[in-house]
């Protein structure tokens, strides 16, 4: 297990369904970089409603596929978005993204793991 991708944890999730996992990782991935986009855009104009929304669902969605470094910095980006404290969060929105950069080379590992 890293914290990247508890791997463990996210085949229990599907059932050790290895396709699904990995079709779950794809779909992440591609979701991701709109919503990344468009959190950083709701931070920079201070729009806490926005911000809120986007890391509340990036939090389920990380946790989802147990991400579990992504997972627990959406969970303080979600709850910073609901007491509208997000002026200040610039760094750790930047962490966001780097910690996706390390899920997308897990993933393919993972994937090569799997023999796909």
């Amino acid at each position: 297990m890293t914290d990247i991708i508890d791997l463990k944890d996210a085949l229990e999730r599907v059932q050790d369904d290895k396709e699904l996992l990995l079709e779950l990782f794809d779909i992440f991935m591609e979701d991701f970089v709109g919503k990344y986009a468009a959190l950083k855009e709701a931070q920079a104009k201070g729009d806490c409603a926005a911000f809120q929304m986007l890391s509340h669902g990036l939090k389920g969605a990380t946790g989802n596929i147990s991400a579990r470094s992504m997972h627990e910095n959406c969970i303080e980006l979600d709850h910073k978005g609901k007491a509208c404290d997000i002026t200040d969060l610039a760094p750790k929105v930047e962490l966001l993204g780097q910690q996706f950069e390390a899920f997308k080379v897990e993933a393919a590992r993972v994937k090569k793991e799997f023999g796909k």
